[in-house]
């Protein structure tokens, strides 16, 4: 990659690249994305694109101590957190996914929440939700479903397509989520890390 901004080749190179999960044993939310985009899978990164506010959110609502940028990932798991998306795969756009792929992405979640025990699972994007459980009138905030343990949260999502959510009120669904899951002092005593 060019700089830190990649060239137009390499953002189609990107098309189908797959990026690692944030994922360690025990965290407080395990944050779940739709897909990577393009810029993310030419980067390496989630939530990588510019104008993309899950960071600022993230730090808005507390759950950082300061504003983290998509390289400084890995540092998430030292507050609890985690990411990962329901499809592995890159694209120009989350309507580019099929809802098969979509269900099977629910599927695969399950079994990583399964395997890595998070206490929360906060999915970034409520359409996502719906598809991948078949939760049609799902709306954003908790959900009364599990997977497997954990509790289950709906966020909007923070693209900068999303013009339904501001900076501020996205901000605001984020910091309900940090409340919740700081207010959840169930033991973990395969966790003993901190979350904001």
């Amino acid at each position: 990659m060019s700089g830190n901004r990649p060239s137009a080749q390499e953002l189609a190179a990107a098309e189908g690249t797959t990026i690692p999960d944030v994922l360690s044993p025990g965290l407080r939310v395990l944050f779940c994305g739709i897909n990577p985009g393009l810029w993310s899978g030419a980067t390496g990164f989630h939530f990588a694109r510019p104008g993309n506010r899950f960071w600022p959110a993230l730090h808005a609502a507390g759950f950082t101590p300061r504003l983290m940028h998509p390289h400084e990932q890995a540092e998430l798991l030292e507050f609890g957190l985690g990411i990962t998306n329901f499809v592995a795969r890159a694209s120009a756009r989350a309507a580019e996914l099929t809802d098969d792929e979509m269900r099977a992405g629910g599927q695969v979640l399950v079994e990583k929440v399964r395997r890595y025990r998070p206490q929360w699972v906060a999915v970034v994007g409520i359409t996502a939700y719906r598809v991948a459980f078949g939760e049609r009138r799902a709306t954003v905030g908790p959900q009364d479903r599990r997977i497997e343990d954990a509790r289950v949260w709906v966020l909007p999502n923070p693209s900068g397509l999303n013009a339904h959510w501001t900076a501020s009120t996205l901000a605001a669904e984020f910091r309900q989520l940090r409340q919740a899951a700081m207010d959840d002092q169930a033991p973990r005593p395969e966790f003993e890390g901190k979350c904001g």
